[in-house]
């Protein structure tokens, strides 16, 4: 059964919706039919395959995918519940994301990192904001026929963002859409920050009201077994340490004092180290320590494919600006499944301390690069 957010009073509304919904409400043999069985079928055989066990969490968010087809693609055509998904990394909420949008046997369906989303939103609202509505437009044209919409690494620690979430979310559920999300934070841990904390309560008790919550949990961190890795070019990557130059030449990477090159984005010019067709080499503070955002980042993914990130500091050394740029900058290339070779001076673990809230996740997908040490 889902887990209960802490205020009974918004608990008991929200069960008796779902209840009405998946329960007296649905036919007996919603959480039955074809459509429901394709979705338990798919996880069934794509955990097998993959030497999976699932946990007790994970069977129970793929029976709720599985009444949720069946409501959706049933003769009602009903929009279910939308479903919210939380839990530590690694527990395979992204998996599970992964295997409802592939599952669904439906055109009408986007899946999104949040990120990548949020960029292109607020691209289209200032390309529209000569418009009396326009998030309207901008979902219009992102989104146009979609029924279902899936975003992965929901978060949020900036105060404006959170006021354009309440828009957007209250928009897709207007329309009708299907939101799956997952996040590392249960909805009261969003946007922690007391100064602002209250001001995005609203949005809080909307997930509780209109979205089904469940925690994804479990002993095991699925991105740090070894079979994972043979599909995923991230993971092919290394992190290369106390990166001298021998590491350098044996690896054909730049050297340390490597001369910048300029190199545009958009209106802007970066620094690079290295751009050789789809291969590009920066330092981290050259993407980390200047005024970069997600966008920037989604831009260079699209021009090239493999990275070289050089000069690592200890990254709780930095200012919690520059640590937030890194995660995004690891969170983006970890979702666009860029090849990576990061550079330091230190262990992999020794370099990533710090305050920033997301870093665990970054820890995690760091943790999966092969790691290639020489005595200094």
């Amino acid at each position: 059964m889902p887990a209960r957010p802490p205020k009974r009073s918004l608990a008991t509304q929200r069960w008796a919706v779902l209840r009405r919904l998946f329960g007296k409400g649905t036919p007996a043999r919603a959480g039955h039919c074809a459509h429901a069985q394709t979705i338990r079928d798919y996880f069934r055989h794509k955990a097998h395959a993959q030497g999976y066990t699932l946990s007790h969490s994970q069977q129970r968010v793929i029976d709720s995918m599985a009444q949720q087809a069946s409501l959706l693609l049933g003769a009602s055509r009903q929009t279910p519940p939308s479903l919210y998904l939380y839990g530590a990394v690694g527990r395979g909420k992204s998996w599970l994301l992964d295997g409802f949008f592939q599952a669904l046997p439906i055109e009408q369906k986007r899946r999104l990192h949040f990120h990548q989303f949020f960029a292109q939103l607020h691209q289209g609202m200032f390309s529209h904001r000569h418009l009396d509505d326009a998030l309207g437009a901008t979902l219009d044209a992102l989104l146009e026929d979609c029924r279902v919409l899936c975003f992965d690494e929901f978060h949020v620690h900036d105060i404006g963002d959170a006021m354009l979430i309440t828009r957007l979310f209250k928009a897709l559920f207007k329309r009708g859409i299907l939101l799956l999300v997952t996040s590392n934070y249960a909805p009261e841990g969003l946007l922690p920050n007391p100064l602002y904390h209250a001001r995005f309560k609203p949005v809080i008790d909307l997930i509780n009201a209109r979205m089904q919550v469940m925690e994804v949990g479990g002993p095991h961190d699925y991105r740090s077994q070894a079979r994972n890795h043979a599909h995923q070019l991230f993971t092919q990557g290394h992190y290369v340490w106390p990166a001298t130059p021998a590491q350098r030449q044996r690896l054909n990477l730049p050297p340390q004092d490597a001369p910048p090159l300029a190199l545009p984005v958009g209106t802007r010019h970066f620094q690079a180290r290295l751009c050789a067709e789809r291969r590009v080499g920066f330092t981290f503070s050259d993407l980390c320590e200047q005024p970069s955002a997600v966008m920037d980042y989604l831009e260079l993914c699209r021009r090239f494919d493999q990275w070289i990130i050089d000069d690592l500091p200890e990254l709780g050394t930095c200012s919690i600006a520059a640590q937030q740029r890194f995660i995004n900058l690891i969170d983006v290339l970890y979702d666009q499944d860029k090849h990576l070779t990061l550079l330091g001076r230190l262990p992999l673990r020794e370099s990533l301390g710090g305050d920033a809230i997301d870093l665990a996740r970054t820890r995690s997908r760091l943790g999966q690069l092969q790691e290639v040490h020489d005595a200094p």
